[in-house]
């Protein structure tokens, strides 16, 4: 009950740069397993490479009058370039990865 009742408290500046351990894992701690961090670079370049092949893959769609492969490229391109900018958010909010 005590860990239910840290849990939903504000977090310190301190804890984000510190990291937090067992981030969005629901196996947190089973097994012995190590504390998982999140690797936020990772997904910003990632996500960057998504934005930029779905553009590209949009344009070409577009040149060659393929209209539903604009829209499909074009809806997950605009997925990923809000997905690139929570990601840093949360990377200049201090939390490391």
């Amino acid at each position: 009950m005590q860990a239910r009742a840290q849990h939903h408290r504000p977090r310190t500046r301190e804890e984000y740069q510190r990291g937090l351990p067992d981030y969005h894992d629901p196996t947190a701690g089973f097994g012995g397993a190590a504390p998982a961090y999140s690797a936020l670079t990772l997904r910003i370049v990632l996500a960057t490479l998504a934005v930029l092949l779905c553009a590209g893959g949009a344009v070409l769609f577009a040149v060659y009058g393929e209209w539903w492969g604009t829209v499909l490229l074009g809806v997950v391109g605009l997925g990923s370039l809000v997905d690139l900018g929570w990601v840093i958010h949360r990377k200049r909010r201090g939390e490391p990865g």
